[in-house]
Protein backbone atom coordinates (compact mmCIF):
# COMPACT_ATOMS: atom_id res chain seq x y z
CA UNK A 1 0.00 0.00 0.00
CA UNK A 2 1.17 3.48 -0.82
CA UNK A 3 1.79 5.93 1.97
CA UNK A 4 -0.30 9.13 1.93
CA UNK A 5 2.66 11.43 1.37
CA UNK A 6 4.11 9.59 -1.66
CA UNK A 7 3.14 10.99 -5.06
CA UNK A 8 0.77 8.85 -7.16
CA UNK A 9 3.24 8.70 -10.08
CA UNK A 10 6.45 6.65 -10.11
CA UNK A 11 9.91 8.13 -10.07
CA UNK A 12 11.36 11.41 -8.84
CA UNK A 13 9.62 14.68 -9.56
CA UNK A 14 12.74 16.82 -9.68
CA UNK A 15 15.80 16.41 -11.79
CA UNK A 16 18.39 14.09 -10.25
CA UNK A 17 21.25 15.71 -8.33
CA UNK A 18 23.83 14.22 -10.74
CA UNK A 19 23.44 17.23 -13.02
CA UNK A 20 23.87 19.70 -10.17
CA UNK A 21 26.87 21.97 -10.97
CA UNK A 22 27.50 22.55 -7.25
CA UNK A 23 28.29 18.90 -6.50
CA UNK A 24 31.93 18.08 -5.91
CA UNK A 25 33.70 16.14 -8.64
CA UNK A 26 35.49 12.87 -7.89
CA UNK A 27 39.00 11.85 -8.91
CA UNK A 28 37.56 9.14 -11.15
CA UNK A 29 35.47 11.72 -13.02
CA UNK A 30 38.50 13.99 -13.40
CA UNK A 31 40.57 11.15 -14.84
CA UNK A 32 37.75 10.10 -17.15
CA UNK A 33 37.50 13.62 -18.61
CA UNK A 34 41.31 13.86 -18.87
CA UNK A 35 41.40 10.53 -20.74
CA UNK A 36 38.78 11.80 -23.18
CA UNK A 37 40.83 14.97 -23.72
CA UNK A 38 43.98 12.94 -24.34
CA UNK A 39 42.16 10.85 -26.96
CA UNK A 40 41.02 14.02 -28.71
CA UNK A 41 44.59 15.37 -28.51
CA UNK A 42 45.95 12.13 -30.01
CA UNK A 43 43.45 12.39 -32.88
CA UNK A 44 44.58 15.97 -33.59
CA UNK A 45 41.51 17.90 -32.48
CA UNK A 46 43.43 19.86 -29.84
CA UNK A 47 46.83 21.51 -29.98
CA UNK A 48 49.25 21.14 -27.09
CA UNK A 49 48.51 24.54 -25.50
CA UNK A 50 44.75 24.01 -25.54
CA UNK A 51 45.17 20.44 -24.26
CA UNK A 52 47.37 21.62 -21.35
CA UNK A 53 44.89 24.38 -20.49
CA UNK A 54 41.88 22.06 -20.49
CA UNK A 55 43.60 19.29 -18.52
CA UNK A 56 44.81 21.84 -15.96
CA UNK A 57 41.28 23.18 -15.64
CA UNK A 58 39.91 19.65 -15.14
CA UNK A 59 42.54 18.63 -12.59
CA UNK A 60 42.04 21.83 -10.56
CA UNK A 61 38.23 21.57 -10.63
CA UNK A 62 36.39 21.13 -7.36
CA UNK A 63 32.77 21.01 -8.61
CA UNK A 64 31.07 19.76 -11.74
CA UNK A 65 30.36 23.34 -12.74
CA UNK A 66 34.12 23.95 -12.99
CA UNK A 67 34.46 21.38 -15.80
CA UNK A 68 31.32 22.42 -17.65
CA UNK A 69 32.09 23.16 -21.28
CA UNK A 70 35.46 21.41 -21.43
CA UNK A 71 34.20 18.79 -23.89
CA UNK A 72 31.31 20.76 -25.45
CA UNK A 73 33.08 21.68 -28.71
CA UNK A 74 34.48 18.15 -29.23
CA UNK A 75 32.61 15.18 -30.72
CA UNK A 76 31.47 12.40 -28.42
CA UNK A 77 33.75 9.42 -28.15
CA UNK A 78 31.86 6.21 -28.77
CA UNK A 79 32.66 2.83 -27.34
CA UNK A 80 35.69 1.16 -28.88
CA UNK A 81 34.87 -1.01 -31.89
CA UNK A 82 34.50 -4.70 -31.13
CA UNK A 83 37.49 -6.83 -32.09
CA UNK A 84 37.31 -8.47 -35.48
CA UNK A 85 36.25 -12.11 -35.32
CA UNK A 86 39.04 -14.59 -35.88
CA UNK A 87 38.55 -16.80 -38.91
CA UNK A 88 40.10 -20.21 -38.65
CA UNK A 89 41.32 -22.01 -41.77
CA UNK A 90 38.46 -24.52 -41.85
CA UNK A 91 39.04 -25.65 -45.44
CA UNK A 92 42.15 -27.72 -44.69
CA UNK A 93 40.50 -29.50 -41.74
CA UNK A 94 37.38 -30.27 -43.77
CA UNK A 95 39.48 -31.66 -46.61
CA UNK A 96 41.53 -33.80 -44.20
CA UNK A 97 38.34 -35.10 -42.55
CA UNK A 98 36.78 -35.96 -45.92
CA UNK A 99 39.95 -37.77 -46.98
CA UNK A 100 39.98 -39.73 -43.72
CA UNK A 101 36.32 -40.70 -44.16
CA UNK A 102 36.98 -41.69 -47.77
CA UNK A 103 39.88 -43.97 -46.80
CA UNK A 104 37.87 -45.47 -43.92
CA UNK A 105 34.88 -46.13 -46.17
CA UNK A 106 37.08 -47.86 -48.79
CA UNK A 107 38.53 -50.09 -46.08
CA UNK A 108 35.09 -50.89 -44.61
CA UNK A 109 33.24 -51.78 -47.84
CA UNK A 110 33.70 -55.33 -49.17
CA UNK A 111 35.18 -55.68 -52.66
CA UNK A 112 32.02 -57.11 -54.26
CA UNK A 113 29.84 -54.07 -53.36
CA UNK A 114 29.67 -51.44 -56.08
CA UNK A 115 30.06 -47.86 -54.73
CA UNK A 116 29.99 -44.87 -57.14
CA UNK A 117 33.35 -43.50 -55.97
CA UNK A 118 33.76 -41.29 -59.03
CA UNK A 119 30.42 -39.55 -58.35
CA UNK A 120 31.25 -39.11 -54.66
CA UNK A 121 34.65 -37.64 -55.57
CA UNK A 122 33.15 -35.18 -58.09
CA UNK A 123 30.53 -33.99 -55.58
CA UNK A 124 33.22 -33.60 -52.92
CA UNK A 125 35.41 -31.52 -55.25
CA UNK A 126 32.47 -29.31 -56.23
CA UNK A 127 31.59 -28.69 -52.57
CA UNK A 128 35.21 -27.94 -51.74
CA UNK A 129 35.57 -25.58 -54.73
CA UNK A 130 32.34 -23.79 -53.80
CA UNK A 131 33.55 -23.32 -50.22
CA UNK A 132 36.91 -21.94 -51.36
CA UNK A 133 35.30 -19.51 -53.80
CA UNK A 134 32.84 -18.17 -51.19
CA UNK A 135 35.66 -17.82 -48.67
CA UNK A 136 37.75 -15.92 -51.24
CA UNK A 137 34.97 -13.41 -51.94
CA UNK A 138 34.30 -12.88 -48.23
CA UNK A 139 37.98 -12.10 -47.61
CA UNK A 140 38.03 -9.79 -50.63
CA UNK A 141 34.93 -7.91 -49.43
CA UNK A 142 36.42 -7.45 -45.95
CA UNK A 143 39.71 -6.20 -47.40
CA UNK A 144 37.98 -3.60 -49.61
CA UNK A 145 36.06 -1.94 -46.78
CA UNK A 146 37.36 1.55 -45.98
CA UNK A 147 37.34 1.02 -42.22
Amino acid sequence: MQSPWEPPWPGPRRAPRDNDPHLRISNAERHEIADALSKHFAEGRLDSEEFDERVGRVMNAKTRGDVAGVLDDLPRLGPPPPPAPRHRPVGQWVLALLLLLFVASIAAVPAHVHVPWLLIGIVGLLVWHRFRRRHYWRRRDLASRPW
